[in-house]
């Protein structure tokens, strides 16, 4: 980031900026998941006990998600990049300094209120810059969300196989992600709204019958992309006695993958049509499952993560340029009210997969995609029928 040509071309492309705020967001939450085996074993807690602390960041993430479309509007997208994303870190870094399980589970209720309201403010400005460009974005925006965990993913990987503190990791990241934050937003100026003749804003940002079913549409791409965050480090190294940096690595795969098939996924949504593209996310998603059942080797299980990243790649990013074209409601409103249920149970979901694992077995945690997946297949048919985006 020290090269003036490389900043002056990325400010000078709003895109370019929306695609870095995704990268740094996810690059800052990322951190603690590729390192939640160290931190299981600093606290001296078994799975389940470690499923039910990680449920403190959907708590603050759902609590301020009821009223984070009106913070949104109330701050400055800069303050909520510049402040906000390296908070989100700073909080993972106060919760294992003081390694106690109270205090740990306090600091990620206040990650899960950053989480929310950064959450809502960079896709609502990648709607807004995709409207202004009139060419989708979304999917790419999500990409380099993908490629900030997995960079995060690779970086953990390695700071566990050397031992490094999570102390120092975490600081560094809080660093990392508060100097690109300044420098790239510090004068960023924000698009202008998608609609303007919008009727007046409800109190909560609750889900509309559309809205809800792009909930249940997505809620089996969120849990499997958050099962393979959460989960995925610990099922190596209990189911396959992987060393840290494979059971890293496996984590590594399922972001890279995503990120993949998200840099592309504008142009296979153009070129396809989101039919078959969601047909194709779905069929991925069954496999990936099934192969990280039933794997009997570490090479087979990394290939299941695989086809899970790639499986639940375009699933969310589509369901939000759906909810955020709507205009029924203020755009900020139904992508809150969607960010609301769908990324909680990104965040909700893999927690309570940890009661299943310690009680049986994470490979049986894992199987339990398969019913929502199962739901989304019907809620797709719902869609294709109710939405318009299915036409186009």
């Amino acid at each position: 980031m020290n090269n003036p040509k490389i900043i002056q071309t990325i400010k000078g492309n709003p895109h370019q900026i929306v695609f870095v705020g995704f990268f740094i967001y996810a690059f800052s939450l990322g951190a603690m998941f590729p390192r939640l085996d160290d931190i299981q074993t600093s606290l001296e807690i078994d799975k389940a006990e470690l499923g039910l602390l990680l449920l403190c960041i959907p708590l603050g993430l759902q609590i301020t998600l009821l009223f984070a479309d009106r913070l949104v509007r109330a701050i400055s997208l800069k303050n909520v990049i510049c402040l906000g994303i390296p908070s989100i870190c700073f909080t993972q870094f106060a919760a294992v300094a003081v390694n106690q399980i109270a205090f740990f589970a306090f600091f990620l209720i206040i990650c899960g209120a950053f989480v929310a309201v950064v959450e809502v403010a960079i896709n609502l400005e990648a709607d807004r810059v995709e409207h202004a460009l009139g060419s989708r974005i979304m999917n790419r925006s999500h990409a380099f969300w993908s490629i900030g965990f997995f960079s995060a993913a690779v970086v953990g990987a390695l700071f566990s196989q050397f031992k490094v503190m999570l102390e120092i990791h975490f600081l560094l990241v809080c660093g990392i992600a508060f100097l690109i934050s300044k420098i790239i937003f510090e004068d960023y100026i924000v698009a202008s709204p998608r609609h303007t003749n919008v009727t007046k804003i409800k109190k909560f940002s609750l889900p509309t019958g559309p809205i809800f079913v792009m909930v249940l549409f997505t809620m089996s791409a969120m849990l499997v992309e958050g099962a393979s965050i959460d989960w995925s480090v610990i099922f190596m190294r209990e189911i396959h006695s992987a060393s840290p940096f494979i059971s890293g690595f496996s984590l590594a795969m399922a972001a890279f993958s995503q990120a993949l098939v998200r840099f592309f996924g504008d142009n296979l949504l153009n070129k396809f049509g989101p039919i078959l593209i969601s047909v194709a996310s779905l069929f991925f998603m069954f496999l990936g499952i099934f192969l990280v059942v039933l794997s009997n080797s570490s090479t087979l299980a990394i290939l299941g993560f695989l086809f899970l990243g790639a499986g639940s790649a375009v699933i969310f990013p589509m369901a939000i340029s759906i909810a955020a074209s709507r205009s029924d409601r203020p755009a900020e409103t139904n992508v809150a009210s969607l960010t609301q249920f769908a990324f909680g149970m990104f965040l909700l979901g893999p927690p309570i997969l940890g009661f299943v694992g310690e009680a049986y077995s994470l490979r049986w945690s894992f199987s339990l995609c398969i019913p929502l997946l199962i739901l989304s297949c019907l809620m797709l048919l719902i869609m294709i029928k109710k939405e318009p985006y299915f036409s186009n």
